[in-house]
């Protein structure tokens, strides 16, 4: 078979935990984003994932569509635009789309709890540019999630207080997950400065 044709832009994949940074850095780069987490399934999908307790385990790859956002990685590379979905975490649905495009740029950013799930495949589809795992301490991610998701109203106060502390417990795993993958690990200013300099006019 003859080998595929260069894509116009590669993807920098942004991974850790939630509350890193990643969307953050994401958003500040100048790069087109294409945001992983609005891959995830429905509220009332039965495939859904759950913990002992009966909840949904949204922190399960099993709660995100991995297929749909690698062919949206792949389309957005070769074709220069995609549509993704726009996922609202408060109604644990999907509630529209949007488009994404390249508008010229050769290298653009996905970021998501879920990267270490696709790193693999990006690269074997000769999409990937780079991918990198955000870090900091996990106390300070910990407090810095808490007060996003009660902003933004993702869910209670008290599932929230529970998620947070399972997911501090599970952070040093999920960094390990990431670097295993082939992920990066960067602190947060470092990975602003990375694609900034990424981002700057040649």
């Amino acid at each position: 078979m003859p080998a595929a044709a260069e894509p116009l832009a590669r993807v920098v994949l942004i991974g850790g935990a939630s509350g890193s940074g990643k969307s953050r850095i994401a958003e500040r780069s100048g790069l087109p984003v294409l945001r992983l987490d609005d891959f995830y399934r429905e509220g009332d999908d039965p495939e859904l994932p759950r913990l002992e307790t009966g909840e949904v385990d949204w922190d399960h790859p099993g709660s995100w569509h991995r297929e749909r956002a690698i062919d949206a990685l792949e389309q957005l590379a070769r074709t220069g635009s995609t549509t993704a979905p726009v996922y609202d975490i408060s109604r644990s649905a999907s509630v529209g789309e949007h488009p994404v495009a390249l508008d010229g740029a050769t290298l653009f950013v996905a970021e998501g709890v879920f990267v270490a799930e696709v790193v693999a495949e990006a690269e074997r589809r000769g999409i990937l540019a780079d991918a990198l795992c955000v870090h900091r301490s996990r106390w300070l991610t910990m407090a810095l999630r808490f007060a996003r998701d009660l902003r933004e109203r993702r869910k209670s106060p008290s599932f929230l207080v529970k998620r947070g502390l399972i997911l501090a417990g599970r952070e040093p795993a999920i960094v390990a997950r990431l670097t295993d993958a082939g992920c990066r690990p960067v602190r947060v200013r470092a990975a602003r400065r990375m694609l900034a300099r990424a981002a700057a006019p040649r």
